[in-house]
């Protein structure tokens, strides 16, 4: 006998809709499974069968063949589970076939028939074409982050037993209600344990931050050790405007597929701040695998990506940094897959002048020579740095006149600036893909970027002079435009473009 159930399977973080058929025949009892399975899914006979019969249930003693539909697309996981063991107990006339049209099912069984939450549920569930799907069912665990895509109806399971009751109409199963607002995304309140309050002094560095975060520019940190670099960085995030909805849905997707998303929190709500170690490898940092991953760029999409000691990344791990960097997607191709993640990330990167630390440093002599400062410096290539929208020189302070000055500014009066500049790029940018200044196209740039002629003299003196590239150019164009933003200026003036200029200060060494 024939039956045909319905589950989901992934490809990066988008889902498509498998059809699981299964056909009982006469025959020696075998089990087969096809369909293009890894091996987890080839495993999922085995637990099966088990499932079934310790649910109370009669597993066919007879030739059993289970088909994946579409069979030229790799399936991988065990979330396959469940829709095969309800098309074998509907092929075996335990549940009628009537019974399970336009149901979906999701989850991974134990041997005990009980239901175990499985990754990527809530890519699968936003994939499903309400038409076709009347019900979803995914393990307990699972139920509300797969609410959260809020076009099918979802019902949450514990075990094989009460699914299959459930079918019968001997037991009632109740459907999530999650009240799909932006008050969800934005109802809890970021509660970090930094404060850009604690920061005295680097006032400069702090000012860069904030045009940083106001309109989404990379950042990158060149000081002595102790400078204050690290402490600046970790507190972004702080400043960083609250995420939208949709953005929130957009990280919690990817968090979901890499297997990290919290257990007590199916929506992510504060933006990521990621903080690879400089061993990382290039597959770690931009993804991949033999079945492609999201990397480090990926899981800070709509958050910070802290690239502590910048020049110690090996050479091949930078260099993968400029395509993200500039189309802010990152696609993985293999063999048999080509896969691409979003990575609308803030770079930040922080490094020493040189081996010792101590170059420039007026307090400490530095003991290394002029081969290994360069050699050290080159490690982040010219290529890479031009892509870097601010370069800001973090100096030693004496302790004496720390000790003097006043708590800075708290995060919160920071962010309320922010939050602002980003609401007037909003509204500036409606009904495009651009979110930000740091993200404007050619077109945008030459709509919204226009120069006073004292700015126009300034930005061709700073060209010749410090030999930008015109992407460079572009980048101090756009820093410029986020500074007037901030004084609610229309028009870009010199002082803009000469506070602009001010955090070029790497492009003469690069």
């Amino acid at each position: 006998m024939l039956a045909k159930t319905n589950s989901c399977t992934l490809l990066g973080i988008e889902g498509y809709a498998v059809e699981v058929e299964v056909d009982i025949s006469l025959g020696l009892p075998e089990f087969h499974l096809v369909g293009l399975p890894d091996t987890a899914v080839r495993e999922a006979k085995d637990r099966v069968r088990a499932a079934i019969k310790n649910s109370g249930f009669t597993f066919p003693s007879q030739r059993i063949t289970v088909n994946l539909a579409p069979a030229d697309i790799r399936k991988e996981g065990s979330m396959f589970d469940l829709a095969i063991a309800m098309g074998i107990l509907a092929a075996s006339g335990e549940i009628s076939q009537d019974k399970l049209n336009g149901l979906f099912f999701l989850g991974e069984l134990s041997l005990d028939g009980s239901l175990r939450s499985v990754n990527g549920i809530l890519p699968l569930a936003s994939s499903l074409n309400p038409k076709e799907c009347r019900h979803l069912f995914v393990p307990a665990a699972n139920a509300v982050e797969a609410a959260l895509a809020n076009n099918v109806s979802v019902f949450g399971v514990d075990s094989l037993t009460d699914l299959v009751l459930f079918c019968k109409g001997e037991k009632e199963l109740v459907p999530v209600d999650v009240k799909r607002t932006d008050q969800l995304a934005l109802g809890k309140k970021s509660n970090y344990s930094e404060d850009f309050a604690d920061v005295r002094g680097q006032e400069s560095a702090k000012r860069a931050l904030e045009i940083a975060a106001a309109g989404n520019h990379n950042v990158l940190l060149y000081g002595p050790p102790g400078s204050g670099k690290t402490m600046l960085a970790r507190r972004l995030s702080t400043i960083l405007p609250s995420m939208s909805l949709e953005e929130s849905l957009e990280v919690t997707k990817i968090y979901s597929v890499a297997g990290l998303l919290p257990s007590d929190s199916p929506l992510i709500m504060e933006r990521p701040f990621r903080s690879p170690h400089h061993s990382a490898t290039a597959a770690g940092i931009v993804g991949g695998g033999r079945i492609p991953r999201p990397g480090e760029v990926s899981l800070a999409h709509n958050g910070v990506l802290f690239l502590d000691e910048f020049p110690e990344y090996s050479r091949q791990v930078l260099e993968t940094l400029r395509q993200p960097l500039e189309d802010k997607i990152v696609t993985i191709t293999r063999a048999n897959a080509s896969i691409s993640y979003p990575c609308n990330f803030t770079l930040v990167a922080a490094m020493n002048p040189c081996p010792c630390g101590n170059y420039g440093n007026p307090f400490k002599e530095c003991s290394c020579t002029p081969t290994q400062i360069k050699k050290y410096n080159q490690k982040a290539s010219g290529p890479l740095v031009d892509r870097i929208d601010l370069q800001i020189e973090v100096p030693s302070l004496e302790i004496d006149k720390i000790n003097k000055l006043s708590r800075g500014e708290p995060s919160a009066v920071i962010r309320s600036r922010v939050e602002d500049c980003r609401r007037l790029q909003r509204e500036r940018y409606k009904g495009t893909a651009t979110t930000a200044n740091g993200n404007m196209n050619a077109q945008q740039l030459k709509k919204y970027c226009s120069l006073s002629k004292d700015a126009e003299k300034l930005l061709f003196s700073a060209f010749k002079h410090y030999g930008l590239s015109m992407r460079g150019r572009t980048k101090l164009l756009k820093v410029a435009r986020t500074i007037a933003d901030l004084e609610g200026e229309t028009k870009i003036c010199s002082h803009h473009i000469g506070e602009a200029i001010h955090y070029r200060c790497l492009d003469k060494h690069f």
